[in-house]
């Protein structure tokens, strides 16, 4: 029986858990009311802040109170162009313009958007990463259901009342740039949680990961392994469908309409 293996001891939580003690807070859209869903509600962009451990930046969004006398303040993912003083229009009746939360039935195909609900009224779950942007490909109004694309190239069909920013996450370009040392990454990976810097299998001993141990650094089986199998064994390419290079060209299906 060897050690508990650190892809397992990650569960416990204790080191490593997310390092969240400068945080701004959860990032989301207005909770779904009778004014975004009937016409539309405005506000105001009070300030843009860094958020540690984020690659994008945030904005400080002030919207009135609907039915008291006070203000509200959300927290949404910047997107990209927007700035502090703005006025942000958040409904159906809202206008498509940078910074605005829509249903996505109100888009026109081909709309680029960010910050895009999975689940009606979740408050925004998709491409929220700096720089990320999904597509609205297509409606069907008869089953009131939208096809989007996703930063990864998958295409999802989800219900048309899910509510997107329009335009893309702001901070983009920010993997263009090299770490170049290890101090930047040591910083970077500092504020977000214990994952760096990383030992590879093959360099542990036996007892600590089942590519370890031989004469040479070499895994001695192969390093798929299948979706059920126990805890401990649970390294390499999971439940892998294919594996090695992606080669030839990529044919297109006709039927498939971007």
């Amino acid at each position: 029986m060897g050690r508990v293996i650190r892809s397992q001891r990650k569960g416990r939580g204790s080191i490593f858990k997310a390092h969240t003690k400068h945080r701004k807070g959860a990032a989301k859209l207005r909770a779904v009311d009778f004014a975004e869903r009937h016409g539309y509600i405005k506000g105001v962009v009070k300030d843009i802040i860094h958020d540690p451990g984020r690659g994008a930046p945030l904005a400080r969004v002030v919207f009135r109170h609907p039915y008291k006398y006070k203000l509200n303040q959300e927290t949404f993912i910047a997107s990209e162009g927007m700035y502090t003083g703005q006025f942000i229009y958040c409904g159906k009746k809202a206008s498509l313009q940078l910074g605005n939360v829509l249903p996505i039935a109100s888009m026109p195909e081909g709309t680029v958007i960010c910050n895009l609900e999975e689940k009606t009224g979740d408050r925004g779950k998709m491409a929220r990463a700096s720089g990320n942007y999904a597509t609205v490909i297509s409606h069907n109004p008869d089953t009131k259901k939208s096809r989007v694309k996703l930063p990864s190239g998958a295409k999802k069909v989800i219900p048309s009342a899910n509510r997107a920013m329009v335009g893309i996450v702001a901070g983009g370009g920010r993997i263009d740039k090299p770490m170049l040392k290890a101090g930047r990454a040591y910083h970077k990976y500092k504020v977000k949680r214990n994952c760096w810097p990383k030992v590879r299998g093959v360099a542990m001993n036996p007892v600590e990961h089942p590519h370890g141990g031989g004469n040479h650094q070499h895994i001695g089986m192969a390093s798929t392994v299948r979706r059920d199998t126990s805890a401990g064994r649970k390294v390499g390419l999971i439940a892998a469908r294919r594996t090695g290079r992606l080669r030839g060209t990529k044919s297109v299906i006709k039927g498939d309409k971007e």
